[in-house]
């Protein structure tokens, strides 16, 4: 019997090298999340660093897995399965580098656009209908690979603004879950 508990999965890579990368702004704001609702993480069988309680009046399982970027949908899916969270109550926090550098942007399914993280959840969850808070990263300066920009650190200038940036993120997945998609999406685009 499964309860109205929501998995919010922030994307990252583990391990201290990759903490101020682009691509981590997922684990970034997970952390500010349980933050918020006083809890800490813990290390669980599913390999994800788990924290637990209330955020926004709901039950949340805040996860990060510890899984390399490319292999995040096992974990995801151990705990979607072990805490019978069904897919439309799963919410995934990723960079994003199709949209410009700070921008938040909710929806519900889609494509993975090449990456990785949500290729892996995708497979891992045998569905593309969850929820995605994109955190906008913005696009490689000249020819640089995006591979390569996004294991870069931010910018001291894009570090200053982070912990707003981070904040909207946050703030888009409490309204998601108090009032649904079509308000939060209003609210924070």
């Amino acid at each position: 019997m499964a309860d109205d508990r929501w998995l919010i999965v922030g994307l990252g890579n583990p391990g201290p090298q990759y903490q101020g990368n682009r691509h981590n702004v997922g684990y970034r704001c997970c952390d500010s999340l349980a933050a918020e609702i006083g809890a800490g993480f813990k290390r669980d069988r599913s390999r994800a660093m788990v924290a637990t309680g209330v955020l926004a009046g709901m039950k949340v399982a805040l996860a990060k897995p510890l899984s390399f970027m490319n292999l995040a949908g096992g974990p995801v899916a151990a705990l979607s399965t072990y805490y019978k969270i069904p897919v439309d109550h799963v919410a995934v926090l990723h960079d994003e580098l199709d949209l410009p550098f700070g921008t938040v942007r909710l929806k519900l399914g889609g494509g993975d656009n090449g990456h990785n993280g949500l290729r892996s959840i995708t497979s891992g969850l045998h569905n593309r209908d969850y929820y995605r808070i994109r955190i906008g990263i913005g696009r490689p300066p000249g020819r640089m690979d995006p591979a390569d920009f996004v294991l870069r650190d931010f910018s001291a200038a894009e570090r200053k603004e982070l912990p707003e940036i981070l904040s909207r993120a946050a703030d888009s997945v409490s309204l998601l879950l108090t009032q649904g998609l079509a308000a939060a999406q209003n609210q924070i685009h």
